[in-house]
């Protein structure tokens, strides 16, 4: 049925409103599927930049095939088209994660649900402007307010994914939220053209609504409980934690007969109970025995707090901080019982500051103490001038006692969740030993973590006499990416020595020791001669340390001579394409 007048009338300003949601609904989802081959199939530059491209490619064959509606059926089409977008995009990452976790063939299953709403999207707006055409005086004014509409909503979509679902919904439930407004515009246009009776009622079209909208209210209220059941398999052990926070996923699985926890980051084996003493104590006791000084320390990641663990056990070691980017994974060590149990409650009374992007600032004042005798009243420890902003009398931190009487001091920890790069970049003062303990350069923002810039702000807040060490991934597995990381960090001015240790879960496993050129190496060689442990370590010994500057024949040799930089991230494509081939 023709309507009666072409002029910019509700049923205008309608199509432009539906335009404007999907707009928003689709560069969600587009996002929502960037995001899941990314957590699936790792190398998030690369599966951004497929996924994305991806979806532009059919989205362009959706417009053409999009001729083939004849217009009595335009109306029909855009109420069919936002339920397939409603279904497909709300159940794609609950199915896609079964595939993973059942078949061989996930990447087809991802793959297709990209192509399948590229192609959806690319016919949503074609449609749409020619059935406004009815609505509207000129094409002109018809294609600006459509396309208008639609760049719009995807700049809104945009910002609520990021700010919104990202943050605090998990990613099968933003699919389904996004789902539900692509429903929610076939419920719209399919109730206004029908009270109009532009279109004819339909019993079918009314009950395929109603089944669709009884599917994707099940769906939302069952998404958390299918995502338990659906990860399960992609693991050995028992799940006992899962969450996506909004920077990654956390995962804990706890096998009980043998007592064995594991952290799992975005899938990837970040820790486990059974031998995670073989990283943390050449991470850290090395370094602590060789420094002159070791007054204030600063990590940079660690936010297990197992490496705050075995750095709290020296009496000299006056303050601590350690700074983690994802609020989520501090909160967690600090409050799960199997995660208190492995770093020893090592974030019991740490002052913990949440900071934003835009710039380091103090919390609020805290004063947090924890004493060895009842009933004793600690003073209050002098500010910080190392925190911009510190009024004299504020406290930042954490206190344990003094050394009088029974309550011995312990170390002053600062927690800070902010990006590492940007904290160098904006807090002044110098650290006697720098712990970087960051995850491996799989993505391009850790491996900016890994570059020759980042290392030279941590230069910066060094100490003249102060040593750092250096994760950095596995010199048998990712040789390439080892010495990569080794090179970069020459070349960002240090003087480095190289070691590793066999950790069962890992394999192989290195570090870069490092410091300042004007330390001579030879000065450092006489002191691992000598070297003495002043604590109780459950793992490393003096003679297992120095055995560990040992490597096998054509090991720390290679042709390749790239540094990793910003501008060109050369460790991302070693890591992701030229490692890990003997897994």
């Amino acid at each position: 049925m023709e309507p009666e007048q072409k002029s910019f009338n509700f049923a205008s300003l309608l199509l432009c409103a539906c335009m404007f949601a999907s707009g928003a609904c689709g560069i969600i989802l587009e996002y929502i599927q960037a995001s899941l081959a990314s957590m699936i199939l790792g190398n998030a530059f690369e599966q951004w930049a497929m996924v994305i491209g991806l979806m532009m490619f059919w989205m362009g064959f959706g417009s053409l095939i999009q001729a083939r509606i004849k217009k009595p059926y335009l109306i029909y089409a855009f109420i069919g088209i936002e339920i397939a977008l409603a279904l497909s995009g709300g159940f794609s990452p609950t199915l896609t994660y079964l595939s993973y976790g059942y078949t061989a063939h996930y990447s087809l299953v991802l793959y297709f649900f990209v192509s399948l709403i590229g192609i959806l999207i690319g016919l949503e707006i074609p449609v749409i402007i020619r059935i406004n055409n009815d609505y509207s005086s000129e094409l002109s004014t018809n294609l600006g307010n459509i396309l208008s509409a639609d760049y719009i909503g995807s700049l809104i979509g945009s910002l609520i994914y990021v700010f919104v679902l990202l943050r605090y919904t998990p990613i099968t439930e933003a699919a389904f939220l996004t789902a539900g407004m692509n429903f929610f515009l076939a419920l719209v246009t399919f109730v206004y053209f029908t009270q109009k009776k532009l279109i004819p009622r339909s019993v079918v079209l009314s009950l395929i609504m109603g089944l669709t909208l009884f599917t994707l209210v099940y769906g939302y209220l069952n998404n958390r409980d299918w995502q338990v059941k659906i990860e399960q398999p992609l693991y050995d052990d028992p799940i006992v934690y899962s969450r996506a926070s909004q920077y990654q996923h956390i995962v804990i699985t706890h096998y009980k007969p043998f007592d064995e926890i594991r952290l799992f980051l975005n899938g990837n084996l970040q820790l486990c109970s059974t031998d995670e003493v073989r990283y943390h104590e050449p991470l850290v006791h090395p370094i602590m025995a060789l420094a002159k000084v070791k007054g204030r320390v600063l990590i940079l990641g660690g936010g297990d707090g197992c490496a705050l663990r075995e750095v709290l056990k020296y009496e000299e070691v006056k303050e601590v901080m350690l700074v983690d980017l994802d609020p989520a994974m501090t909160t967690l060590a600090t409050t799960h019982p199997l995660l208190v149990r492995i770093n020893q409650n090592a974030f019991k009374n740490a002052r913990n500051t949440i900071l934003p992007a835009t710039g380091v600032t103090p919390g609020p004042d805290r004063q947090l103490y924890m004493n060895t005798t009842e009933n004793r009243r600690p003073s209050p420890i002098p500010s910080d001038p190392a925190i911009p902003g510190q009024a004299p009398d504020q406290t930042f931190g954490q206190t344990f006692g003094t050394q009088t009487g029974s309550s011995r001091h312990l170390a002053d920890v600062k927690v800070m969740n902010i990006d590492a790069d940007k904290f160098l970049e904006q807090i002044p003062g110098f650290w006697d030993i720098i712990i970087v303990d960051m995850p491996d350069p799989s993505t391009p923002e850790l491996t900016k973590l890994y570059s020759r810039e980042f290392y030279k702000k941590i230069k910066q807040h060094l100490s003249q006499n102060g040593l750092m060490v250096v994760q950095s991934t596995s010199p048998y597995l990712a040789k390439e990416s080892f010495l990569c990381i080794g090179r970069t960090i020459e070349n960002a001015g240090f003087t480095i020595l190289p070691f590793h240790e066999n950790v069962p879960s890992f394999g192989d496993w290195g570090w870069h020791l490092a410091w300042h050129p004007g330390v001579q190496k030879n000065k450092i060689m006489d002191r691992i001669k000598t070297i003495e442990f002043s604590v109780k370590t459950r793992f490393l010994t003096p003679e297992l340390f120095k055995s560990e500057l040992a490597f096998g024949k054509g090991l720390l040799e290679t042709d390749k001579r790239e540094i990793n930089t910003i501008l060109y991230p050369v460790l991302l494509t070693i890591y992701n394409h030229e490692s890990w081939l003997l897994e």
